[in-house]
């Protein structure tokens, strides 16, 4: 396709563009008052729930649809796709690591950034350590998980053979003897949820650093005023005051969890029992070529993170009186 046929598309795209913004605001003439804003807003939320319709809706109620469906969609199966996900061996590992992720990922990484946003707050360096524990934020998860690979590299303990992997190195400098960290079921699931316990400890931070600096100063000079010491200040005045913010923290990161698939797909592959549903779900459509339990791993994963984001939707609107 030529620049110019480019250029030309774009510059229609434009005009398609105004068109419709002036047709909106036409329409919205030929009313007054209080209909004509009802009118405006329906007019203009129109395309979002067309787009919405196209890009969310559909895809979603046709996965739905195909996970009662054979691998590749021409007979149908009923519920033994998800009876398979819940009774096949395999297929249960990867429910229970996806599990084993959610329960431990939220928690360990809140409560590493919480610690460091109590510890750093109002110190004298305090800009700088805050940026070296968010600058895994700036790392993809696939960047992540390439440096943390290195990091777990395994080399055989023999003469002549160099470990390149640092965690090793530092066993072989301290007299032990190289691990095959990545290998070894079910605690390569812990060194793998270490990466993203790295990356979302400094989202963690962040958000609470700031909800800590928002506590009222006159409640922390009356409880300081009260004889309170450091532990009774954290757990009678610091967390109820942040209480909100703890809770959007756990809920994104472990939305974030349950969506986790360029760690495991970047350091494993989702070999040695490490698969999650993510990774589980891009495997058997894309690799496997099985369309009805692909979807139906899908499904599942959409199941598991609306309590989650109705959860977070309750507790923001009790913070805000509603």
């Amino acid at each position: 396709m030529s620049t110019s046929h480019k250029i030309t598309q774009a510059g229609l795209a434009i005009l398609l563009f105004l068109a419709v913004v002036g047709a909106i605001l036409f329409v919205a003439s030929r009313f007054s008052g209080r209909k004509a804003d009802r009118t405006t807003a329906a007019v203009f939320l129109l395309p979002t729930v067309l787009l919405l319709s196209i890009g969310l809706l559909y895809p979603a109620g046709r996965t739905l649809y195909l996970s009662f469906f054979n691998s590749s969609g021409s007979s149908f199966t009923g519920f033994d796709n998800y009876t398979k996900i819940f009774t096949d061996h395999d297929d249960r590992i990867v429910v229970r690591n996806t599990v084993l992720w959610v329960v431990i990922t939220p928690f360990v990484a809140t409560g590493i950034g919480l610690l460091y946003a109590i510890l750093v707050d109002k110190a004298r360096w305090e800009s700088a350590a805050k940026a070296l524990i968010f600058l895994p934020m700036s790392i993809s998860f696939v960047g992540a998980g390439v440096i943390w690979k290195f990091i777990y590299e395994y080399r055989p303990d023999q003469p002549g053979i160099k470990q390149i992997g640092l965690l090793n190195q530092i066993i072989v400098w301290l007299g032990g003897s190289p691990q095959q960290w990545l290998l070894n079921s079910p605690w390569n699931n812990l060194f793998l949820i270490a990466v993203m316990v790295w990356i979302q400890a400094g989202f963690a931070m962040t958000v609470l650093s700031a909800a800590i600096k928002a506590i009222p100063e006159d409640i922390v000079e009356a409880a300081r005023l009260d004889g309170v010491k450091a532990w009774g200040m954290f757990r009678y005045v610091t967390v109820p005051s942040i209480r909100p913010s703890l809770i959007v923290v756990l809920t994104t990161i472990g939305i974030a969890t349950l969506k986790v698939f360029d760690i495991v797909r970047t350091m494993t592959g989702g070999q040695f029992s490490t698969s999650v549903i993510a990774n589980e779900f891009y495997t058997q459509t894309f690799r496997a070529a099985n369309q009805g339990l692909g979807a139906a791993l899908a499904v599942i994963l959409f199941v598991l993170v609306i309590p989650i984001v109705g959860y977070n939707i309750r507790q923001l609107r009790a913070s805000e009186g509603r």
